[in-house]
C-alpha cells in the first residue's frame, strides 16, 4: 500500500537510506519503491513510499529520526474542492472504522513553506465537516490522529525547495517520530563531552543505519566520550568501545564525569567493556573472527582531531628500540603515539571489520571528501568483503564534506582477500589526493583567505546553498 512519508527538512541525503535500512531491520525483504507527489521537488519533505502493511509503516515511523510521520492518505488535491472530491471517493471500508462513535480523534493542520494562523487552522478544520466524524475530540491522547497538510506555490526561494503548484493532503497518521528523543539526548545536557563528541541526531542515524536492535553486539574502535555507543544502547544493543587515549576511557574528568557516567545519566545498560586499544595494533587474539554485529565509528580525519597510533616518532624511526614499562610506573604511564594517516586508518578499519563482523554485519562510518565544482570526489579504498549499500553526504563547507558510508559484509575473511586489500591500500595511498594522504584536512578546510586563488573564490561564490535543508 502507498503511504505518504513526511520527513523533517534536514539532512536531506540521509532520509531515504535511513528508511530503507529500517525496512530491512523490520523484515521487509524487497527494496522500497518511492514516488514524488505531483509537482514536487526531489528534496521536498513529502514522498510516497510503498510498504507491505500498516505495522511495517508504524515501526519505521516510530523508530526513525528523520521521519516526521507516515500517513494513510484519504485524499489530495491542488485546492480544497479537489481534496473533498478525493476524500469522498476514498473507499468507505477504509474510512468508517476510524470514524465510529466509540473512538476519539484529533485533527492537526500543518504547512510547509508558510505559516497558517490559528484562526485559519480552525476554518480549515470546519471545512472538513463533510467527513462523518462521530466520535469525540481528544486533543491530548486521541485514538486516531488526522492531519491536514498544505504546501503552497510561494514563488520565491525562501530557503526551501521549490514547489511548482499548491498541494493539499489529508490522511490518518499511522506512526510518528518520538519528539522527546533528541531533546533528551542533546549534547548540551550531557555530563561528559569532548571536542569530537558526535551530535545526538547523527549518532542515532548511524545506529539506525547499522540496524541496531536488542541483543546485537556493537563496537566503536574510536569511542571517545561514547556518544555513538549511547545511541546504540538506547536501541537495546550491547556496546563495546576502544580508544588509544587511556585518559578518555579510564579517567575522564573524574569518577562522576566519564564515559560510564553518560550511560548512567540516561539509565542505559553499561558497555560490556571499554578498552585502551590501538586500531593499528588491534588487541584481539589470533583466530578470533566474526564477533560483532555492527561496527559504528567516526574515524579521526584531522579536522577537529588527528589520528594517532602507538609507537612514537623515535620508535618508528628506529632511534630507540622497543621497551618494557617498569611495574612501578605502569599505573600512570601514558604510551607514546605517532601520527596516523587517514589512508592507513581506513585500511586498518576495513581489515578489522572484515575479520570481526558477522556475515551480513554492517560497518557504518564517516569519510571526508573534497568538493569540486559542486560535485563530490569520493576516493575510498575498496574491499572484497563488503558491499556499499548507502552513502549520504553532509556538506560542511564549500570545499569539504563528509559522507556517511554504510557497508554490508558479504564475503568471509580469507588470506587471499587480505592480500588483495593490502595491494589496493598501497595503490590507494599512491594515487589519492595529497590533502587526504597526509591525514590532515584542517589546512584544506580552514585555508586562510589570502591563500585562496581567484578561481577558488569564484567557485565558492557559485557554491552558495540553494536552500537550507541541503546544508544542515
Amino acid at each position: 500500500m502507498w503511504y505518504l512519508c513526511v520527513f523533517f527538512h534536514r539532512l536531506l541525503d540521509y532520509r531515504k537510506p535511513e528508511v530503507e535500512s529500517l525496512a530491512e531491520l523490520f523484515g521487509i525483504p524487497e527494496s522500497l519503491e518511492w514516488r514524488l507527489p505531483e509537482h514536487h521537488h526531489p528534496d521536498s519533505p513529502f514522498h510516497f513510499v510503498y510498504l507491505p502493511n500498516e505495522e511495517a509503516a508504524r515501526n519505521i515511523a516510530n523508530r526513525s529520526i528523520l521521519v516526521k510521520g507516515i500517513y494513510e492518505i484519504w485524499g489530495e488535491g491542488s485546492n480544497y474542492e479537489e481534496l473533498e472530491e478525493a476524500i469522498m471517493r476514498y473507499p468507505d471500508d477504509r474510512k468508517l472504522p476510524y470514524l465510529t462513535s466509540e473512538s476519539t480523534f484529533k485533527i492537526t493542520v500543518d504547512s510547509f513553506g508558510k505559516v497558517i494562523s490559528f484562526q485559519e487552522q480552525n476554518e480549515r478544520i470546519k471545512g472538513l465537516a463533510y467527513i462523518p466524524f462521530k466520535g469525540r475530540v481528544n486533543l491530548k491522547n486521541p485514538d486516531h490522529r488526522f492531519w491536514l497538510m498544505e504546501t503552497d506555490d510561494y514563488g520565491v526561494n525562501n530557503g526551501l525547495p521549490p514547489v511548482v503548484q499548491r498541494r493539499i493532503f489529508f490522511g490518518r497518521e499511522v506512526g510518528g517520530a518520538d519528539r522527546k528523543l533528541l531533546p533528551t539526548y542533546q549534547l548540551k545536557s550531557r555530563k561528559y563531552l569532548g571536542p569530537t563528541a558526535m551530535d545526538a541526531e547523527i549518532a542515532f542515524l548511524m545506529a539506525n543505519q547499522a540496524l541496531v536492535s536488542p541483543g546485537k553486539l556493537i563496537y566503536d574502535p574510536f569511542v571517545g566520550t561514547g556518544s555513538i555507543l549511547v545511541a546504540a544502547a538506547h536501541f537495546g544493543g550491547m556496546t563495546m568501545g576502544a580508544d588509544i587515549d587511556i585518559r578518555v576511557v579510564r579517567d575522564g574528568r573524574g569518577p562522576d564525569c566519564n564515559v560510564w557516567s553518560n550511560f548512567k545519566q540516561y539509565g542505559l545498560p553499561m558497555p560490556i567493556g571499554l578498552l585502551r586499544a590501538d586500531n593499528n595494533l588491534p588487541p584481539w587474539r589470533p583466530g578470533l573472527k566474526e564477533v560483532f554485529d555492527a561496527i559504528i565509528c567516526d574515524p579521526p580525519y584531522g579536522v577537529r582531531a588527528g589520528g594517532r597510533k602507538s609507537g612514537g616518532r623515535k620508535l618508528l624511526k628506529g632511534a630507540v628500540g622497543p621497551y618494557t614499562v617498569p611495574d612501578d610506573k605502569r599505573t600512570d604511564h601514558i604510551p607514546s603515539t605517532a601520527p596516523y594517516s587517514l589512508a592507513e586508518c581506513m585500511h586498518d578499519l576495513l581489515d578489522l571489520a572484515a575479520k570481526m563482523l558477522v556475515m551480513g554485519g554492517r560497518l557504518v562510518c564517516f569519510y571526508p571528501v573534497l568538493r569540486e565544482d559542486d560535485t563530490v570526489q569520493i576516493q575510498f579504498p575498496e574491499h572484497q568483503c563488503f558491499k556499499l549499500v548507502a552513502s549520504s553526504e553532509q556538506i560542511l563547507s564549500s570545499r569539504y564534506s563528509r559522507v556517511l558510508l554504510t557497508m554490508v559484509k558479504i564475503n568471509p575473511y580469507t588470506n587471499e582477500i587480505a592480500e588483495a586489500a593490502r595491494l589496493m591500500h598501497l595503490e590507494f595511498k599512491e594515487n589519492h589526493l595529497k590533502w587526504l594522504e597526509d591525514g590532515n584536512l584542517h589546512s584544506s578546510v580552514f585555508m586562510p583567505a589570502d591563500q585562496i586563488s581567484i578561481d577558488d573564490s569564484k567557485a565558492s561564490k557559485e557554491l552558495k546553498p540553494k536552500y537550507r535543508g541541503k546544508y544542515v
